[in-house]
């Protein structure tokens, strides 16, 4: 392995829940009366911590949004979570190739903790994602693009952010994976591959990654 430490993003590279977020984050910002299409859900808030959204329709509207925001669309998201996730197609397998071979590996995610926990336990992941291998955005101060998630990851695993490779499928995961000194690879399933065009790889089958990574 070129790398000391494998760090997934969660949302699209281990759980296959863009398409579900993105619908209903789309659907409830339209019905609170700033009309929003998944395609642009996609485009503006894919791989972003909440205050993204927050702020954007702020800048955008001047308004701001209800106060149990978040928690209402959380409330929706993991209730169709545990009716329709699944694992990204050979996530499992590549995470378990992982395990086997000993290479340390963690997950840093825009989402919360539940949000990741919820994800995992659903599709089956938690067995490979102890306390110890989840980072999320609500361990530092600034989400996606700054690097202060990725830092923070490769800090507590106790490797330097030039022995790290982030694997994101979000234009923001990338700029922050570069902002922090990481090699990152962008994983093209749902990301038009220009959009990710600061990565060190592109790919666009989590089934090669394994072999990619030697």
């Amino acid at each position: 392995m070129r790398y000391d430490l494998v760090i997934f993003d969660n949302d699209g590279v281990l759980v296959d829940s863009e398409p579900i977020s993105n619908t209903l984050l789309a659907a409830y910002l339209t019905e609170l009366g700033h009309p929003t299409s998944y395609e642009e859900s996609l485009r503006d808030y894919m791989g972003a911590a909440m205050h993204r959204v927050h702020d954007i329709v702020l800048e955008r509207t001047g308004q701001r949004l209800p106060d149990d925001f978040d928690d209402a669309f959380h409330a929706r998201v993991f209730a169709a979570f545990e009716r329709e996730l699944k694992p990204v197609p050979g996530a499992p397998q590549v995470v378990e190739k992982l395990a086997a071979d000993g290479v340390p590996y963690c997950v840093a995610s825009s989402g919360s903790h539940e949000r990741i926990r919820v994800g995992h336990r659903t599709t089956g992941l938690d067995r490979w994602f102890d306390d110890g291998r989840i980072f999320s955005s609500q361990d530092v101060g600034r989400g996606k693009p700054a690097p202060d998630l990725f830092l923070h990851a490769a800090e507590r695993m106790g490797v330097p952010p030039e022995k790290c490779v982030v694997v994101e499928d979000s234009a923001l995961g990338v700029r922050a994976a570069n902002a922090a000194g990481m090699d990152v690879y962008g994983f093209t399933a749902m990301t038009p591959a220009d959009r990710l065009a600061g990565a060190t790889e592109l790919f666009g089958d989590m089934r090669d990654l394994a072999d990619l990574l030697v």
